[in-house]
């Protein structure tokens, strides 16, 4: 059977779509068909107001193995060229899923290896279960990372921490990440999609021209000095106080009543 990204709307979700990363028998090892799909699959979601978040799973509760080592030396015997533009087109799905003005949660049973851990980096926010494994193992095949994972981590742990994370390549348990504040939070085995999906259907009764100004916010803070960012966070709450989601937010609050956000 073929890698492919799968799509659903859980019945029991008003809001969210569930990306389903499907591989059977490589542990959900990535493809660029799945790539192309994510690109696609997050383009229709900024297209569909009707989602408010989308959630990062693994078919069988196992995330990712991240790449396929036996595809990796099929390539070797091609032009660069080939693994090069594979690896543009995992950056630009993984670009898509930092720049989506929806909240994108990654689920992670199992592992998220190589790649598979870039993706949940990638990713807004972790639900992870209690048990699972992370690890960047590039350096334990002579390789190095790709889809932003050595940036991701060099953003979220001190350098020291991220350095042997990368060199080592040794796995490093759920429940560490929790408390270096990369795993959002822990679920039981098996729990995990329910729990990310619970949690997504939260974030969407939430005001989408909120989410996705703060999503901005947050994204350019590692990037920009104080003064500016400032100046971005005037704009951006005049904008919003001026947005419907804003009248309607303020009013529900003195109301005492919940919000409806359109």
């Amino acid at each position: 059977m073929s890698a492919e990204l799968l799509t659903s709307r859980p019945a029991e979700s008003e809001s969210t779509l569930v990306l389903t990363l499907s591989n059977p028998g490589a542990r959900n090892a990535l493809h660029p068909d799945m790539y192309a799909a994510g690109i696609e699959a997050l383009d229709s979601v900024e297209r569909d107001p009707s989602i408010r978040a989308v959630v990062i799973a693994g078919a069988d509760n196992f995330f990712c193995a991240g790449g396929n080592l036996n595809r990796l030396l099929e390539n070797r015997a091609k032009d660069p060229s080939v693994q090069a533009q594979s690896i543009d087109l995992l950056g630009e799905w993984i670009s898509a899923l930092r720049f989506s003005s929806k909240p994108v949660i990654a689920a992670v049973d199992g592992a998220a290896a190589g790649a598979g851990f870039s993706l949940a980096l990638a990713c807004d926010l972790i639900v992870a279960a209690e048990d699972a494994k992370f690890v960047m193992s590039y350096a334990r095949v002579g390789l190095t990372p790709d889809g932003g994972g050595s940036w991701f981590l060099a953003q979220a742990l001190p350098r020291q921490l991220a350095t042997e994370v990368l060199i080592e390549g040794k796995p490093i348990g759920a429940s560490r990440l929790h408390e270096l504040g990369v795993v959002n939070k822990l679920a039981k085995p098996g729990t995990v999609r329910d729990a990310a999906v619970a949690w997504a259907d939260e974030l969407g009764k939430l005001s989408p021209n909120s989410v996705a100004r703060i999503k901005t916010l947050v994204c350019a803070a590692g990037t920009q000095p104080l003064s500016t960012h400032l100046v971005a966070e005037r704009d951006n709450f005049v904008a919003s106080l001026h947005h419907r989601d804003g009248l309607e937010g303020i009013s529900a609050f003195l109301e005492k009543r919940a919000p409806v956000y359109k």
